[in-house]
């Protein structure tokens, strides 16, 4: 399983379907969803982010917007995804309710998210250490089933294997994702160079290679739920 193909096999078929990207970035799965025939939307806080999506999916609709505030009327959308976007989120089961809000009743909210654990995140974690947001992500989706306002259609967890020749391909990748964390790959290198070399496995090819576990769950909010999402929105 990788993560695209969960993404398509959720939302088939995908032409015509309105589907939102919560935390698109610069727009890469927008694109791999737009080229299959979706009408994609993204939201992302980050300017430089959604000027960087609407150049790569011009026919694409994107908004400067948090998770916690979509600027989107109640049920106007076929389904959302928060592809390793929740943990980013200051108030994740807010956000969650907030998705349940926009799309349409028995649409499909899919939520991909890094668990705290593997090689990948080892090597991150002198970089930037998510292990709190990353639990706090988890309890939230565990708070949003155990509510019964969603129920889970799909849960399993899958691992992303990624390559780099040397260290230096791994810290560009780091810094493409977040380039503020610059300064911590600067102060650390030596300590990332050493966790790095100690959990990386080499592949045939001499390559570093990195394992990220991903929990992966699809969760469907029914007419009632979606109603009562709208209302505790509207209270908060």
């Amino acid at each position: 399983m990788d993560t695209l193909s969960l993404i398509l096999d959720t939302f088939e078929p995908l032409a015509g379907r309105r589907l939102l990207d919560i935390g698109c970035g610069s727009g890469t799965l927008a694109k791999a969803l737009a080229a299959r025939g979706a009408t994609v939307t993204g939201i992302d806080p980050n300017p430089e982010a959604i000027a960087a999506a609407a150049a790569a999916v011009p026919a694409g609709r994107f908004e400067v917007a948090g998770a916690n505030a979509l600027p989107f009327p109640s049920a106007s959308l076929d389904g959302a995804v928060f592809l390793n976007a929740l943990h980013h989120v200051p108030d994740a089961l807010a956000a969650l309710w907030e998705a349940a809000r926009v799309v349409r009743p028995g649409a499909a909210i899919l939520v991909i998210e890094p668990l705290a654990e593997g090689s990948f995140f080892t090597a991150l974690r002198p970089v930037e250490d998510e292990t709190a947001v990353r639990h706090a992500a988890q309890a939230a989706l565990a708070a949003a089933i155990a509510s019964g306002q969603f129920a889970c259609r799909r849960d399993l967890t899958f691992a992303r294997r990624e390559s780099f020749a040397t260290l230096e391909h791994f810290l560009d990748r780091v810094l493409a994702v977040d380039p503020a964390r610059a300064d911590a790959v600067r102060r650390r290198r030596t300590e990332i160079g050493a966790i790095f070399s100690d959990v990386a496995e080499r592949d045939a090819e001499g390559r570093f290679a990195l394992t990220q576990p991903l929990r992966a769950q699809v969760l469907v909010v029914g007419p009632e739920r979606a109603a009562d999402a709208a209302r505790s929105v509207r209270a908060r």
